[in-house]
């Protein structure tokens, strides 16, 4: 067999297993709800790679590393549903800013610059940092910008202080 179609067969068969576990796995396969479903993503495309480029290596071990892989991402949902393994696998959320401060003893634990924080803040419409309810940054590393009037407390019941102390 050609080499071009030997890469082209091992494409299809990578795509056709990558979306039939997607289809047996739910939506969430490739979401960043927590940090190792990242990692696991990191780690999929990798394999993807892998597959696709390596004609030394049989295609059969391609599909049964991912196919491992969904099956792992699954029983870790599972397992944190469960027990409560949250804690233990994701970093909390972090305040950033609360009412309109800038909790800079934050900003520097999580290695996130004034200036990101700023551009952060116009990419969310913030026009006054006094209308700033909170800004926090999430366990997927993705930075949620509040503002308004008020918050509910339900949506900030989880997110830590870190190296500042609690305002509430």
């Amino acid at each position: 067999m050609s080499m071009t179609l030997e890469l082209l067969m091992r494409a299809a068969i990578s795509i056709v297993v990558i979306v039939a576990l997607v289809r047996i796995n739910g939506l969430r396969s490739f979401s960043k709800m927590a940090g190792f479903d990242f990692a696991l993503t990191v780690a999929i495309g990798s394999i993807l790679a892998f597959i696709m480029t390596s004609t030394s290596t049989p295609v059969w071990i391609g599909p049964v590393a991912l196919v491992f892989l969904f099956a792992l991402r699954h029983a870790l949902a599972r397992l944190r549903e469960r027990f409560d393994w949250g804690e233990a696998l994701d970093n909390p959320p972090v305040f950033l800013m609360y009412d309109g401060e800038i909790l800079e003893a934050n900003l520097q634990r999580t290695r996130v610059t004034r200036a990101e924080l700023i551009g952060k803040l116009r990419e969310a419409n913030a026009l006054e940092l006094s209308k700033v309810r909170a800004v926090i940054l999430e366990t997927t590393g993705d930075v949620s910008v509040l503002h308004g009037d008020a918050v509910d407390n339900l949506l900030l019941a989880d997110v830590s202080w870190g190296d500042v102390s609690a305002r509430n």
